[in-house]
């Protein structure tokens, strides 16, 4: 770690600007907004899916609220498009682009695919099979 970031890092907290500190998820902006609460739940919740607060470097950190802006982003384009019952075809492409890029920051941050397993077990399907001679 060089002298610098070193002492970044092991500087006072009022030494410290207010993001990095956690006290305001943005300068001049009232964290109470809905946009602003979901944009903290959604920071919260990526966090914890990386592992932690303490498991995440800071360039994740960083990947992290960017995916949760164009998150909230996206879910505030959705309620437009379902209240105007349509999409023009301007804000779709801006939401197709968005979605793309959102996509490609999620499997920067290791986003996923996981297959569920649909494969009943043997006392469901025989609790399935009783079931269907019952009503024939």
């Amino acid at each position: 770690m060089s002298v610098e970031s070193s002492t970044i890092a092991d500087g006072k907290p009022t030494t410290r600007s207010r993001v990095t500190n956690g006290s305001v998820v943005l300068p001049g902006v009232d964290g109470r907004s809905t946009w602003v609460r979901r944009l903290r739940d959604l920071v919260a919740l990526h966090i914890i899916d990386l592992g932690g607060d303490e498991a995440i470097s800071e360039a994740e950190r960083s990947l992290v609220r960017r995916a949760a802006t164009m998150t909230v982003e996206l879910e505030r384009m959705e309620a437009v498009f379902a209240v105007k019952g349509e999409a023009d075809p301007k804000d779709l492409e801006l939401y197709q682009r968005t979605a793309g890029n959102l996509r490609r920051i999620l499997e920067s941050l290791g986003l996923q695919r996981r297959q569920r397993d649909i494969t009943p077990t043997l006392d469901a399907y025989l609790a399935a099979h009783a079931k269907a001679q019952e009503r024939v």
